[in-house]
């Protein structure tokens, strides 16, 4: 993988995980480029990362791998300024599918579609992996060495890369969302605001080690922490007479809804 060259086009936030990530796996900055729409973006990059940021048809030409981080609306004209390249794609534009590409890009171009999260600032992302048509299984594994260093990688089929774009793609928010609003409740209930926060905070990283580490199911772990007739339990009683679960469903199937409605528009 070090021996070729990577053009991270369109890199913005998630262009510049992958950027980022690259490098702090050691993979050396001669062989990374990437590009910017904004001159002022190519010039921050360039002075952050020591990479050569350049032109999408310059990248297309000297690079070994694509990977692609543009917004969906702009796939099509990126796709025209990269011209007629049978480099690897790796596609990083949230609802895009493969056939996107493929339909624009020379027949047996190998495309890779990816989700991945923003945890990856810290090492801890989670990458969904989809080979298109033309994609092999060294290309798969390409990618894979690719996502790496930005944390953990799965293999899935791309028809169900929408319900990921739903789970884990925009997934950070929700928990974010819950620790904003347990740290408001804290403090409702007389915690100082720094307090609250710390407590929040840590609970969710300690609950999610337990998670990764213990290898037990949620509910067994939920169990453990519920007491007969004790305080954890009236407050889940009070969480599903609210419809918890009902609410992170048609949350999730939302997610997935706009997910397809940016595939077919």
């Amino acid at each position: 993988m070090s021996e070729k060259t990577v053009a991270v086009i369109g890199a913005g936030k998630m262009g510049e995980l992958v950027l980022a990530g690259l490098l702090r796996s050691g993979h050396p900055a001669e062989r990374v480029l990437a590009t910017a729409r904004r001159p002022e973006r190519a010039a921050e990059l360039a002075d952050r990362y020591g990479v050569a940021v350049v032109s999408n048809a310059e990248a297309a030409a000297r690079a070994d791998i694509l990977a692609i981080g543009v917004k969906p609306q702009d796939a099509g004209k990126v796709l025209d300024e990269i011209g007629a390249t049978r480099k690897l794609v790796v596609s990083l534009c949230a609802g895009l599918p493969t056939t996107f590409f493929a339909a624009r890009l020379p027949e047996g171009t190998p495309v890779i579609r990816v989700m991945t999260n923003t945890p990856a600032l810290v090492g801890h992302a989670i990458s969904a992996i989809s080979p298109g048509a033309h994609a092999t299984g060294e290309h798969v594994a390409i990618a894979e060495e690719l996502f790496k260093p930005l944390g953990a990688t799965v293999r899935v089929p791309e028809y169900q890369q929408d319900a990921v774009t739903a789970v884990s793609g925009s997934g950070p928010a929700y928990f974010y969302l819950m620790v904003e609003a347990m740290i408001e409740a804290g403090v409702l209930l007389g915690l100082p605001r720094q307090v609250a926060h710390e407590l929040v905070v840590q609970t969710a990283v300690g609950s999610a080690v337990m998670l990764r580490d213990s290898g037990e199911h949620p509910a067994k772990l939920r169990e453990a922490v519920t007491s007969p007739a004790g305080t954890t339990g009236a407050a889940l009683h009070a969480l599903e007479k609210h419809g918890i679960r009902a609410a992170f469903l048609d949350a999730l199937t939302a997610a997935r809804d706009r997910a397809q409605q940016i595939a077919a528009s």
